[in-house]
């Protein structure tokens, strides 16, 4: 637990010396999101157009990527900040006032990330015949016909297992194992279809510029909203609260 709070203070730390390499770490981790979007639905579609079974097993198992990419390549991902800004406020580490800036920008470098990889997506021209996108855009339209309050918990139960995905790794040894959790973790969530909001943005961007009529902006609303309360409660309080409440005696023995 000590370690997250390492974690929310160096993030912190790179915010307060230029909160534009901040906001650049965040583009990057949304871009990163979006390779694992490509692979992902790409890879399911194959199975999809034959109507087999595996389409959702093997787009979650290669979605695993983009963790990895985030992990190892420095990006800064807002439903992770809901777990280490939190915690790191709990432990009176860090004011409230300071968590919701961190938030705020990180969400929005994640945004401006998840607008250029669609557009870098639109510019290489692989995915003009629809048939190459059919996976993505049947999953964008259960997306969109979700309720609110459905996506709102699948949310919760979504950023709940994305955080103990970056998590459980602290306390493992060597990259092997770690990121082989971080998959796994990965996979549960994409699986079991619940919501993350990052991810769907990046879903929803490159819907956007590849097949316009597909969406809209209420649309992208409609499902934003919840899903991003959603990933903050599950992040801030299924994980922040639930731990600072969980390991509190052992903190203020040492303290």
């Amino acid at each position: 637990m000590r370690e997250v709070v390492k974690l929310a203070m160096k993030k912190h730390k790179i915010y307060t010396q230029s909160k534009t390499r901040y906001l650049s770490r965040a583009v990057l981790a949304s871009m990163f999101i979006g390779f694992g979007v490509i692979v992902a639905f790409k890879t399911g579609n194959y199975f999809y157009l034959v109507h087999s079974p595996l389409a959702y097993p093997m787009a979650a198992l290669t979605f695993g990527s983009a963790i990895i990419l985030i992990a190892y390549g420095g990006g800064d991902l807002f439903t992770g900040n809901t777990f280490y800004y939190t915690f790191a406020a709990l432990r009176k580490k860090m004011a409230w006032s300071t968590v919701g800036r961190l938030w705020s920008l990180s969400y929005i470098g994640n945004i401006i990330g998840a607008a250029a990889f669609a557009f870098l997506i639109y510019t290489t021209g692989l995915f003009d015949s629809q048939n190459v996108n059919s996976f993505l855009l049947k999953v964008v339209e259960k997306k969109v016909d979700a309720s609110t309050s459905e996506l709102f918990f699948r949310a919760i139960l979504c950023n709940w297992l994305v955080c103990l995905a970056f998590f459980i790794p602290m306390s493992l040894k060597g990259d092997g194992p770690k990121m082989f959790s971080m998959i796994l973790f990965v996979f549960c969530f994409f699986i079991s279809g619940y919501e993350h909001s990052i991810a769907n943005m990046c879903t929803f961007a490159i819907a956007i510029v590849l097949y316009p009529e597909s969406i809209n902006f209420m649309d992208v609303m409609h499902n934003l909203i919840p899903v991003t309360i959603g990933n903050l409660l599950g992040g801030g309080l299924m994980m922040a609260w639930m731990y600072h409440y969980a390991n509190d005696p052992f903190f203020e023995k040492d303290e």
